[in-house]
């Protein structure tokens, strides 16, 4: 039985066992990656998560429509080989309608995990590391910050500055790193009095190089699995201030925006396509990555024993 080892600050150690059985070494992200193909849902999700980002790449490259150019003999038109998605009550292309919008969907969520990410590391690391008054502090903002009501903050301060991109990323990421910073504070306190972090501070190196290049590496896992799943969180918090009219204004839609413009032309006219295929789209986007999230929970968990 064999656990991984981190990757930083313990080469000595990793140097003798090889020495001594003749093994290669095996890196801790190859045996995740080997671990997170046998989640079998996770691998499925992931494929699916790359055909959405792929059409929506290349899909309006060889699709031959505008997403909003209008066609009023088209109109309101069910599914068809001319128009699989169907049309809208202009005549728009519901396709490469909804491919636009998820790229604003995706596009928005990847930010916010990136900002979230960023400031939740930056925050977690130092109130770890350096305990005592600053980590009073520093915790006691997580605590003010998670007990914001996060979709009622967020709608107002669309409300307040307008309904652009740069604000919905803002408001969407000025809350979510709050969770973060707690999962990386907990793996700086467990990894700070390990032997290769002592050492490193016997050989006088400083507190920032330590951080950054010793203990945020061994604690970067717990982080990737809360991205992963932020990046579905961040994709229905946009769809619902979208679908409550607080998101992208038109002629930009994302998939919420698709979704709100659709109620009554679902509700009154049975047109169901129009709201079929964007709900479609985040279901199985939010579904992928939720799985992948799980699975990368369970590949990067350093408890694990290879049998």
């Amino acid at each position: 039985m064999e656990k991984p080892l981190p990757s930083t600050g313990q080469e000595a150690a990793a140097k003798t066992l090889i020495g001594k059985s003749g093994l290669k070494p095996r890196s801790l992200w190859i045996d995740a990656f080997r671990r997170f193909r046998h989640h079998r849902l996770a691998v499925v999700g992931a494929v699916v998560l790359l055909i959405i980002t792929l059409l929506e790449i290349f899909g309006p490259m060889v699709i031959p429509y505008e997403p909003t150019r209008i066609d009023i003999r088209s109109r309101n038109q069910p599914p068809s080989l001319l128009h699989p998605f169907g049309t809208d009550e202009l005549g728009r292309d519901q396709l490469i309608r909804t491919l636009y919008g998820g790229r604003i969907s995706l596009t928005v969520s990847l930010l916010v995990v990136t900002f979230a990410a960023t400031i939740g590391l930056t925050i977690g690391a130092i109130a770890g590391y350096f305990g005592g008054v600053i980590d009073n502090i520093l915790m006691r903002l997580v605590d003010v910050v998670m007990s914001m009501p996060g979709l009622f903050l967020t709608i107002l301060i669309v409300s307040l500055l307008g309904a652009s991109f740069w604000t919905v990323v803002l408001s969407l990421s000025i809350l979510s790193w709050a969770g973060t910073s707690r999962l990386v504070r907990g793996q700086i306190l467990s990894l700070k009095e390990r032997e290769f972090i002592e050492a490193a501070r016997s050989l006088g190196i400083r507190d920032r190089r330590i951080i950054i290049h010793h203990l945020l590496p061994n604690a970067i896992s717990p982080v990737i699995v809360s991205a992963t799943l932020g990046v579905g969180g961040a994709i229905l918090t946009e769809s619902a201030l979208s679908f409550l009219g607080l998101g992208f204004q038109p002629p930009n839609a994302s998939w919420g925006g698709l979704l709100q413009a659709s109620q009554s032309p679902v509700l009154h006219q049975g047109y169901w396509w129009m709201a079929f295929f964007p709900g479609l789209m985040i279901f199985l986007t939010v579904l992928s990555v939720n799985y992948i999230g799980d699975a990368l929970r369970d590949a990067l968990d350093p408890r694990w024993i290879e049998k």
